[in-house]
Parts: structure tokens; C-alpha cells; sequence
């Protein structure tokens, strides 16, 4: 008996995902384990592995296309066996699933009839989008009513340059002869418009949703503190040289200080849920790692009493693992607050979107040299701005800028944070 396979839900926000690329071939044989396929959820690219022993009798989704969770993919069974019913009867039970949800939301459509007052000629002339459309900048795509000389147009087509950029010299504004060899060179060139378009991966659309429910939901509101990180480049300068087996990075040392803080004020380490606010005693801290297709957030998991090289370790391996889209869903799952670090691009301070259900996330700048008064004299200092955005709905002004106070503290004193947890 052939088994349906169908697009397994690889994470809790997963609605479709993407066949990467199959490995097996349609009469191939498959065993129970194997790899069948790679899928790119919402939040990583997966190994998918086979439930049955058979051959790969029909593949529905082909390398590179979506579809929907519970959707058909492919189908495994017997060599040689009929899967025309099995097929037909798989796509008509997901159809029949999913009709329902979209038949309620095309119903307000049925109240179209308004179509039967036909404003006759004139409505219908200003429906018509097609003169719009010619008019176009390239070349290829002009309006036929440009007044051009045939010979003008030829050229104008072989050099690619736009009509819409040249004025006519020749009678009543004709584009002539002359026109297209004047209009030489660079600016040519610059009038020539091109694009391209890509489709959007998975994990971009859902990063688009979150990113707006979370900024046009949460009313965001924003704190920004300076810190002195003279003492803290001295702690790391002593810890990598010194003690640390690996080398700990000014990132590892805000996580580690971010985290101490929020059980310091856990009213901070909390989330919304709508109907309640979580307040969480322990800290998860999301770290953002950006790849080429946006945003991954991994999760060091209760961060707090983890050491720094502990912590160093484990953010250097998921930022390896996070640009090869290797990263496990409940990798990046659970996080309490989160951390957004530009620093290393040289971006001084910059205001970041929070990562729900978060009520916080804490955006790190760069470490910059400007002139400082220290014991009443004038000197070089090293300095770096946090931002903190916060959602009102469950932290205020003041407690947001309790805890960064509080994070200020360890941070410019880090033999007070390194004391609390051995290196």
C-alpha cells in the first residue's frame, strides 16, 4: 500500500516551507531513516527522513517550490504500483480541508453584482491600464505616440537608451537622428532602468509578520545610556591572554552582564501573552546572528550561570551552525530578552524591533575613543551606547532605566560580575 508524504511542521510558526532539493530520486529505493529531502522551514533548513521502506514512486513538489503543512510532497509504495487514487484522494482531502477557512473569507465577494451599472465607454477607457503600462521608461516599452523618426527608435533600441530622458530637436518636438548620438556616454547608461526579482523565502515572509505585528502591536518606547568601557576592555584584554581557553568578545561579556541584571529586575526578563505577562525567574538570552536571508535569533539557555567562555562558545557555534542554515528549531525557541549587536559594523547606536514575546531587546553599539573628563582632567576614553526598547504594555520608563542602570554597573565594573561566576 503506497504512503502519502506530506510537508511536516519542522517549528511552531511553520504554515509552508520549501523543498531545499530532494535526495532521492522518483524509483529510487527509500529506507526507513533515510534522507528523503531537505525542507527550508521558517527558521532553518532540515534533514526530513523517511517513515517507510519503499521506492520514491511520485514526487509532487519539485526542488525549490513551497507549499503548504499537511500539503502532499511525494509518495513512497511498492515498485510499479498505481498511486492514481491514492493521488487524487490525498489532494481532494487537503483541498477539502483548507476550502472551508477560505470560502468565509472570499464571501464578502459574493456582493459584487454592482457590476451590472456598466458606465459604458468612458468607464471603461479609464479601466484600462495599458497606455500606462507604454509609457514605461525602457526603450522596448515606450508609447507608440512618442514622437520619434523610425530610424531614431532603431538606434535608440540598439544603444538601450530611454526615450522619456531625451527631448526632440527635430519638428514639434520629433526625436530625430541626432538626438540618440548626442545623448552619449555615462548618462546613457545611468537612464537605463533594471531590476530583478527574487521570491521571498520562508524565513523572510515570517520574519516580515513578526517583525510588523511586534512594531505596529507593542508600542515600542526607547532608552539609551553611555557606558565607560575603559575597565572592560582591560578584563578582556587580561582574560584572553591569561585565562580563557577561548577567546571571549565584548559581545559575550554585554550577554553575561544583560543576563546578571535581569535577575537583578525580573519584572524586566518578562513577556506579553495577551491575556497575562510571563515573568520568567530564569534567563534565556535570544542573541541575533544576521545570514543572508535576515534574521536568526538562537538561545542561550539560561545564560545567567553560565560562564563567560561557556557563553562564548556556545554564541560562536550558533553563529557558525546559523549561516549554514543548520541550527535545530528548539535552538531558537523560548528566549526571554534579546540582544541586537551592530558594534562590529561600526554602528554607534541604533533602536531594535522586539523579538515577541519579549518585552525587551537591547541594542549594542560600537566602542568609540572621544575626549572624557576623569579626576577633573581632559583624556581619551572608550566609550559604547546601549539602547533598550521596551514594551510599555509590560515594562515602564522607570524600570527600564533601573535595569539599565544596573547593567551599567556591571559593565564598567566587571571584577563585580566576574566575582559572581569563575571565568
Amino acid at each position: 500500500m503506497a504512503e502519502v508524504i506530506k510537508m511536516p511542521k519542522l517549528s511552531d510558526t511553520m504554515t509552508e516551507g520549501v523543498i531545499a532539493n530532494w535526495q532521492k530520486k522518483v524509483g529510487e529505493k527509500v529506507g526507513s531513516g533515510d534522507v528523503l529531502a531537505e525542507i527550508e522551514s521558517d527558521k532553518a533548513t532540515l534533514e526530513f527522513e523517511s517513515f517507510h521502506d519503499g521506492f520514491l514512486l511520485h514526487i509532487e513538489v519539485e526542488a525549490g517550490k513551497s507549499t503548504e503543512v499537511d500539503n502532499v510532497i511525494a509518495i513512497i509504495g511498492e515498485k510499479g504500483e498505481d498511486i492514481t487514487a491514492i493521488l487524487k484522494e490525498a489532494k481532494e482531502a487537503f483541498a477539502n480541508e483548507s476550502a472551508a477557512p477560505k470560502e468565509e473569507k472570499a464571501a464578502p465577494k459574493q456582493e459584487e453584482p454592482k457590476k451590472a451599472a456598466p458606465a459604458p465607454a468612458v468607464a471603461e477607457k479609464k479601466a484600462q491600464p495599458r497606455p500606462v503600462a507604454k509609457e514605461a521608461p525602457s526603450v522596448d516599452s515606450s508609447d507608440d505616440r512618442t514622437k520619434i523618426s523610425p530610424l531614431a527608435r532603431k538606434l535608440a533600441e540598439e544603444k538601450g537608451v530611454s526615450l522619456r530622458a531625451i527631448r526632440g530637436s527635430g519638428e514639434n518636438g520629433r526625436i530625430v537622428k541626432r538626438d540618440i548620438e548626442n545623448f552619449g556616454g555615462a548618462s546613457a547608461i545611468s537612464q537605463i532602468e533594471r531590476s530583478r526579482d527574487v521570491q521571498v523565502s520562508q524565513m523572510r515572509k515570517v520574519i516580515a509578520r513578526r517583525l510588523g505585528e511586534s512594531k505596529f502591536t507593542a508600542p515600542h518606547f526607547y532608552l539609551t545610556i553611555d557606558l565607560d568601557m575603559d575597565r572592560a576592555m582591560d578584563a578582556r584584554t587580561a582574560i584572553n591572554s591569561a585565562i580563557a581557553p577561548e577567546k571571549v568578545s565584548f559581545n559575550d561579556l554585554v550577554i553575561k552582564a544583560a543576563a546578571v541584571a535581569l535577575q537583578d529586575h525580573p519584572a524586566v526578563n518578562a513577556g506579553w501573552y495577551g491575556d497575562f505577562i510571563r515573568y520568567n525567574d530564569h534567563v534565556h538570552m535570544g542573541v541575533a546572528v544576521a545570514v543572508d536571508e535576515g534574521l536568526l535569533v538562537p538561545v542561550v539557555k539560561f545564560a545567567s550561570g553560565k560562564t563567560l567562555t561557556q557563553i562564548s562558545g556556545e554564541v560562536r557555534d550558533y553563529a557558525k551552525r546559523a549561516k549554514s542554515k543548520k541550527l535545530q528549531p528548539q535552538e531558537m525557541e523560548g528566549s526571554t530578552f534579546t540582544i541586537s549587536n551592530l558594534g562590529m559594523f561600526g554602528i554607534e547606536d541604533f533602536t531594535a524591533i522586539i523579538n515577541p514575546p519579549n518585552s525587551c531587546i537591547m541594542a549594542v553599539g560600537s566602542i568609540r575613543q572621544e575626549p572624557v573628563v576623569k579626576d577633573d582632567a581632559i583624556v581619551i576614553g572608550n566609550r559604547m551606547k546601549v539602547t533598550l526598547s521596551c514594551d510599555h504594555r509590560v515594562v515602564d520608563g522607570a524600570l527600564g532605566a533601573q535595569f539599565l542602570q544596573t547593567f551599567k554597573k556591571y559593565m564598567e565594573n566587571p571584577i563585580v560580575l566576574l566575582g559572581m561566576a569563575s571565568i
